[in-house]
């Protein structure tokens, strides 16, 4: 359970401070109580608080002062102003001097109750950016998140990047397997190159000589020597992409280098030493690929001495609204406008999708945002229609493990089970049956099979 919000109440009104005490507590917030900004700045140095109100007209320190002398004192404690005396210029002195929000009296309880949140959930924003930069220095580079599933990927390349270890990276397209690769390889120690290469992008009759590199007159159009990924990485570590689309001959090529620790360019009969970490990556199930005749054996377990699992970001719920945030800022910043605030709606939408494209797909939904989003929020109107509509939410418990009265056969609810994760794996992946049946772990084919049963 997560920690209470400590909000401190100022305010020369018994009668106000009760009221807003007893509303906020019923928010579950921890509240303490000061008569006038003289009391409230005794509190604030004494204890420490998430959230303060006060009333802008006190005896002793009104709620200007208390504003000023906290910024004085070096605190940036968020302050929410409330005041009757609602002039332009008590606004904007407020505003000035660091005030999150103004609130005018009479006002609903519900009108501070909305504020409260808004200025709680903006300042823990700004409290884990605050982290994450910190955690950037400490080594953790380009990761954003402090969800647990983030927190066991960090404790793990912690360990395994100090060694000569073979890593194979396992994750979903888009979740950041070369961000892990690059991580491991900045706290190897290792003082040579990162060279990272996408076997799954370069076409099998050029894979070997980028690799391998290239003896000048090996084939025709070889005009002069080229040097392949493996000489260049060499002192460093060597990042090989979706290794299971790697054609099997070249595969045993791969094992070879790896055993014997040397590299023969295209046309050349003179080895090269090399001194290198091989870190492979795939999006596939690797015992499977294995199983399947994609992936040489030997070579697997060459590879796959310690595997590591990156998390789809589905299953960081934790991490998406900090991710949205920080995509957003950066994004702003490079076209020089001020970064819209996300609205609570607009989060939930984000934690509710399936995010089939994992965080590429969150941060190439930020750039929109960056370019598009006219006005101060990120709303439920500025999001593309596929995490708006029904379709994006999707219960499996509702549909799968209803209750049947009576009927408790095994066979009839894990058919119903089966039939909801297909159909949920298949809309995350927007139809793609090949990205879908590696997402279950199953063949294409039994995928087929499995379609046509349920009539999906």
């Amino acid at each position: 359970m997560s920690r209470a919000n400590r909000i401190l109440v100022a305010d020369d009104e018994a009668k106000m401070r009760r009221l807003l005490e007893m509303a906020l507590r019923g928010q579950g917030h921890e509240v303490a109580t000061a008569r006038d900004g003289r009391e409230a700045l005794a509190q604030l140095e004494a204890d420490a608080f998430d959230l303060v109100l006060t009333d802008l007209k006190m005896p002793h320190v009104g709620g200007v002062e208390l504003l000023r002398r906290l910024r004085e004192l070096g605190q940036d404690v968020p302050v929410i102003v409330l005041t009757a005396y609602g002039t332009v210029e008590t606004a904007v002195e407020a505003m000035k001097l660091g005030a999150v929000d103004y609130i005018i009296r009479p006002f609903e309880m519900a009108t501070v109750e909305i504020a409260v949140t808004r200025a709680l959930d903006t300042e823990r924003v700004r409290l884990q950016n605050r982290y994450l930069r910190d955690e950037a220095e400490r080594g953790r580079g380009e990761f954003i998140g402090r969800s647990a599933a983030m927190d066991r990927l960090y404790t793990l390349l912690h360990r395994v990047a100090p060694t000569r270890s073979g890593v194979m990276i396992v994750g979903e397209t888009g979740t950041g397997k070369e961000l892990v690769a690059r991580a491991i390889h900045r706290e190897s120690g290792r003082d040579g190159l990162f060279v990272a290469i996408n076997c799954a992008a370069i076409p099998d009759d050029l894979l070997e000589s980028e690799l391998f590199g290239v003896r000048k007159g090996a084939y025709t159009g070889a005009d002069r020597d080229r040097t392949g990924r493996f000489e260049l990485a060499s002192g460093g570590t060597l990042f090989l992409d979706e290794i299971t689309e790697t054609p099997i001959a070249l595969q045993t090529k791969l094992l070879r280098v790896l055993q014997e620790g040397t590299v023969e360019r295209l046309g050349s009969q003179h080895p090269t030493p090399v001194d290198l970490r091989v870190v492979a990556a795939t999006n596939r199930n690797p015992q499977a690929a294995v199983s399947e005749g994609r992936l040489r054996e030997d070579l697997y377990y060459r590879l796959n001495v310690v595997r590591v699992d990156v998390p789809p970001l589905r299953e960081r719920g934790d991490d998406i609204a900090l991710l949205a945030e920080h995509f957003l800022h950066r994004y702003c910043a490079e076209i020089g406008r001020r970064a819209p605030a996300i609205s609570e709606q607009a989060v939930r939408r984000l934690r509710e999708y399936g995010w089939p494209g994992n965080v590429r797909e969150l941060q190439n939904l930020m750039e929109r945002a960056a370019v598009l989003c006219p006005g101060d929020v990120v709303d439920v109107a500025e999001l593309p229609a596929e995490l708006t509509g029904p379709q994006a939410r999707h219960d499996l418990g509702e549909s799968a493990l209803r209750d049947d009265g009576d009927d408790l056969a095994l066979p009839h609810h894990v058919e119903a089970l089966e039939r909801t994760l297909i159909d949920r794996a298949l809309r995350r992946a927007h139809g793609n049956k090949a990205a879908a049946a590696r997402a279950l772990e199953i063949s294409e084919r039994s995928l087929w099979y499995r379609i046509k049963k349920y009539g999906l």
